[in-house]
């Protein structure tokens, strides 16, 4: 999961809410509203962070807080989020992201700055995704599901990816790993503008991890 930095949000929307009996499902630009979803989560779902498209059949429009008992947010930009299809029409097991978690709440919000998600989850080597929030951490797998063994895996690709590229550029130092070398790297391959690789924060996670540590010597 990786932080979101809201954009601007669509002027059919804005209008929309100022026009009487506003409702979301008498929203009719909602797909003005998936384009610039996709756009600022840089075509990444906000939860798993595999890829979505700016259309009904790749994503849903997310409401962090859901419709049925938090109908005040339900046209509140900063309560919207783009969302993969999450195995709609599987069995429940293998359902994940908006399409498991229903009506059910989480804790934390990847669009609200104040939440700091990226400091939240932590990864382990077989791609397992986790929270030293207790709470959290539960909602990461009982209301998410992204531990999910396809989501797993392929987190673990990534993170299987970054140990063989770090084999081979620490074989060509002589000295030591400088930070700034770490923080040119980490721009390079993680990034935050335009279409972004899907499960990149892992990657960004990854040279997080490496930097603290060279902090900490």
């Amino acid at each position: 999961m990786r932080r979101i930095d809201k954009g601007r949000e669509p002027n059919s929307l804005i209008a929309h809410r100022k026009g009487g009996g506003a409702t979301y499902e008498n929203f009719q630009a909602k797909q003005e509203l998936r384009d610039a979803l996709v756009a600022e989560q840089g075509g990444l779902c906000c939860y798993c962070m595999d890829r979505i498209e700016a259309d009904a059949a790749s994503m849903k429009i997310e409401h962090w807080r859901c419709r049925s008992r938090f109908r005040n947010l339900e046209l509140t930009y900063g309560n919207l989020l783009g969302a993969c299809r999450g195995g709609e029409g599987q069995l429940r097991s293998k359902q994940h992201c908006d399409t498991r978690k229903g009506d059910r709440d989480l804790d934390r919000n990847p669009a609200d700055p104040s939440h700091h998600i990226e400091t939240r989850v932590c990864y382990l080597d077989d791609g397992t995704i986790y929270s030293s929030e207790d709470t959290f951490d539960r909602q990461l797998n009982d209301v998410l599901n992204l531990n999910l063994e396809v989501l797993k895996a392929h987190r673990k690709s990534v993170l299987d990816s970054m140990l063989e590229w770090w084999k081979k550029e620490r074989a060509q130092f002589r000295g030591p790993v400088r930070a700034e070398w770490l923080h040119r790297k980490r721009e390079k391959h993680v990034g935050r503008v335009g279409e972004l690789t899907p499960f990149c924060q892992v990657k960004a996670w990854w040279f997080d991890r490496k930097l603290d540590r060279l902090a900490s010597r």
